[in-house]
């Protein structure tokens, strides 16, 4: 959990465990990393662990650690759409990689860190998001109005979904582009989506996105921040709808 107070964007960011792992003793399987750059850029993931996957958070933190490394080292960034574009699917590339070489250091199947990706850069003109598997990235412009970035990639029934180490999980991860001036972003794994989102077409759910963004509106404490973060998630109002691991990151620029 953290937030950014010295920068013209400020990140509120949780991960916790769902109820259902904590009851079988079970650690969360979702990770988050976010950092910001020097160009007032915001690089930003989210990922969640296969619940089959028997080290589903290794690959998880692995996945989100690489992606983000891997924007934030970059000497040059991007002056254009499509150099970003290229840039967020090579750090998926790498994210991919680095998880199957932690495989095969461990001696087991990839499928054991199978996990999700949701990859975001934000910056004052413009969002962009690559992303592989479930969850969404949503994104506010200060004026009421929220649009969705992506969508879940689900399969033929709506708790399949694609996952970082699939043999072609980057070659088919949904590359989107908001142009526009962004005064808020989240990002959710899909322990979220339902309460999220307007399933099954993946809009966002506007009685859910505008408290929140209400709220990083006035965030000025950062203990305070964490702990009202947490507690909604942990609150009945989310864990009567969903038992799943839950991680959420809240951006606001400005």
């Amino acid at each position: 959990m953290s937030i950014e107070v010295e920068s013209q964007w400020r990140v509120v960011s949780v991960s916790v465990a769902g109820t259902s792992h904590e009851k079988r003793g079970q650690l969360c399987q979702d990770a988050h990393r976010w950092q910001i750059l020097s160009e007032k850029v915001l690089v930003a993931a989210v990922a969640d662990g296969a619940g089959s996957a028997s080290l589903g958070d290794v690959g998880a933190k692995i996945a989100v650690d690489v992606a983000v490394k891997t924007i934030a080292e970059q000497k040059f960034l991007p002056k254009d759409n499509i150099g970003w574009q290229y840039q967020l699917i090579d750090a998926l590339r790498a994210a991919k990689n680095a998880v199957l070489i932690e495989s095969q250091v461990r001696n087991v199947a990839a499928r054991e860190l199978a996990a999700t990706l949701i990859l975001v850069v934000a910056t004052p003109e413009l969002v962009i998001a690559a992303q592989v598997g479930d969850g969404a990235a949503v994104v506010g412009d200060g004026e009421e109005n929220i649009f969705p970035v992506t969508a879940p990639q689900t399969g033929e029934h709506i708790n399949e979904t694609t996952f970082l180490i699939s043999e072609t999980g980057v070659e088919n991860a949904q590359v989107k582009i908001w142009l526009g001036k962004p005064v808020y972003l989240a990002m959710f794994s899909d322990g979220l989506q339902m309460l999220a989102l307007k399933m099954p077409i993946g809009l966002p759910h506007s009685p859910f996105f505008a408290p929140l963004f209400k709220f990083m509106k006035v965030v000025t404490n950062e203990e305070e921040a964490n702990k009202q973060l947490e507690e909604f998630l942990r609150s009945p109002k989310v864990t009567g709808r969903t038992d799943d691991d839950l991680t959420l990151l809240l951006a606001r620029y400005g």
